[in-house]
């Protein structure tokens, strides 16, 4: 008597909902036709924040904002901090640099860090376990108005920040964000950085020279990358923007 079969995998599949003070938050699971790849996708009420289809740009924020820290640091001891969790991507990408030595994430929306340490992404794993990561449950853009990303210690200089939580300084999620793309609230939020040390943002629009200049405002040095890929859905390439500003010292 031969075996049955395993049961096919459904297409697609909604593995979380939650109602959250922002909206209703999801996150799916389906089948790909164009490549026969399983997404995972994120969406916050109307709008989609993201898709395991799309990662170049996310994982080149950590690759770009950790190798314009290097000249500062040298190889090791990097204490760095990612501003939005999301599918990990970014998080992931900074822990594969042996020279980080800390990774704090921090996440405004439990039920994201929830889905890591639930397993329901795939490697999830890699990121929860590894004993440099910290999953912070926090609003970055508050903390970054206030005593900064760690809470026992106020005021803590980082030697790179990357953020990925806005699709762009124009294009806030919250309206609460927008003070920090702004000449004074950069200003501010560069005092949490050491000196020599990076703020590294992803945007999904073209670089935007009225932002650049405000950046150079602030930082000793600014440039905008813009990373293109493959779009399957398309069949063409996409782009998307990576500002990294460095700080005096």
């Amino acid at each position: 008597m031969g075996s049955e079969p395993a049961p096919r995998r459904a297409r697609f599949e909604e593995l979380d909902w939650v109602d959250t003070p922002m909206g209703e938050l999801s996150l799916r699971r389906r089948r790909e036709p164009t490549t026969g790849l399983d997404v995972y996708e994120v969406k916050l009420g109307e709008e989609w924040l993201m898709s395991s289809l799309f990662t170049a740009s996310e994982e080149a924020l950590a690759r770009i904002g950790l190798e314009a820290v290097r000249p500062a640091r040298g190889d090791g001891g990097l204490h760095v901090v990612v501003g939005g969790l999301g599918l990990g991507y970014t998080a992931r990408t900074a822990l594969l640099d042996d020279g980080v030595a800390e990774l704090v994430v921090v996440e405004v929306l439990p039920p994201v860090i929830a889905w890591h340490e639930r397993g329901l992404l795939p490697g999830a794993a890699a990121l929860v376990e590894d004993p440099r990561t910290v999953l912070r449950t926090g609003d970055f853009f508050a903390m970054a108005r206030g005593d900064g990303f760690d809470p026992a210690v106020p005021g803590r200089r980082w030697d790179a920040v990357l953020l990925d939580v806005d699709h762009s300084p124009d294009h806030v999620l919250h309206g609460s964000h927008a003070d920090l793309y702004t000449a004074d609230g950069l200003t501010r939020f560069s005092r949490l950085l050491s000196p020599g040390g990076v703020f590294g943002l992803w945007s999904d629009d073209p670089p935007d020279e009225a932002f650049a200049d405000r950046l150079r405002a602030v930082f000793a040095d600014v440039r905008a990358h813009v990373v293109d890929f493959a779009n399957p859905l398309t069949g063409g390439r996409s782009a998307c923007t990576v500002y990294v500003a460095t700080a005096a010292g």
